[in-house]
């Protein structure tokens, strides 16, 4: 685990894992399909030796263990079967956002700082988005956001929120709070979410797209990293946090 203190949070009957490392500023970064693999470990261990206190949440999978197959189907099936996640339904709040938000307010009156954010990846990856109802909320990440699966036009624009958090996250837009986006333009997964992004936030949506080499190229931060998709994540935090 190289350094990273193990705990549990939990918030209305809920509890994770959470995996925490460093001192500064918080920083929440929730992992991706399968869950915290050594690329996502490697990410974060940058965020922290970029000067923020990091707690990963487990929400599916194991600590370390590399991507398989078969892992990643084991992984899949838990989050399509768990009411935590807003797979498939259209204009809702996935459940394990109210955790998270928690867990945020938590670790912000432990470190303190002006505030704190939060990366999400994958099935995760519009996580932050729905933390930022909340004023703490200073630096949303959403890296290649894939809820609810991008089946159809419909789901593929819904940002899994509910209409009154699409109207608080707007408001806080207007507000002068920016969102981070980063993507492959030939991902599926993200369907249109970024047009809808742009539309609901303006010029407060910061994108960052890469052009795909493969069919496969998803993971912008880890396992398909680019180098300056991570760059601008840790800017982006230094310059809302620091």
């Amino acid at each position: 685990m190289n350094g990273w203190s193990r705990s549990k949070f939990s918030d209305s009957g809920v509890t994770h894992e959470t995996f925490r490392k460093g001192s500064g500023p918080g920083v929440i970064i929730v992992h991706e399909i399968p869950g915290i693999t050594p690329a996502v470990e490697n990410f974060a261990n940058e965020v922290v030796a970029a000067g923020f206190t990091v707690v990963m949440p487990l929400l599916v999978g194991n600590f370390g263990e590399p991507p398989s197959g078969k892992y990643i189907a084991q992984s899949m099936s838990k989050i399509c079967i768990s009411r935590e996640f807003t797979t498939m339904a259209l204009n809702k709040t996935s459940p394990v956002i109210a955790w998270l938000r928690a867990l945020a307010k938590n670790l912000h009156a432990n470190v303190g700082g002006r505030g704190v954010g939060a990366i999400g990846m994958c099935f995760s990856g519009g996580f932050a988005l729905g933390m930022m109802v909340d004023d703490i909320m200073l630096a949303p990440v959403l890296s290649q956001p894939s809820l609810p699966f991008a089946f159809g036009a419909k789901r593929s624009v819904d940002l899994n929120l509910s209409p009154a958090d699409v109207q608080r996250v707007a408001q806080r837009a207007s507000e002068g709070c920016q969102v981070l986006g980063l993507r492959y333009k030939g991902d599926r997964l993200v369907g249109t979410r970024f047009t809808e992004l742009h539309k609901l936030l303006g010029d407060a949506f910061i994108a960052v797209e890469f052009d795909s080499t493969t069919k496969s190229d998803h993971s912008v931060l880890t396992e398909q990293r680019q180098e300056l998709g991570v760059q601008r994540v840790l800017d982006f935090l230094k310059l809302k946090l620091l």
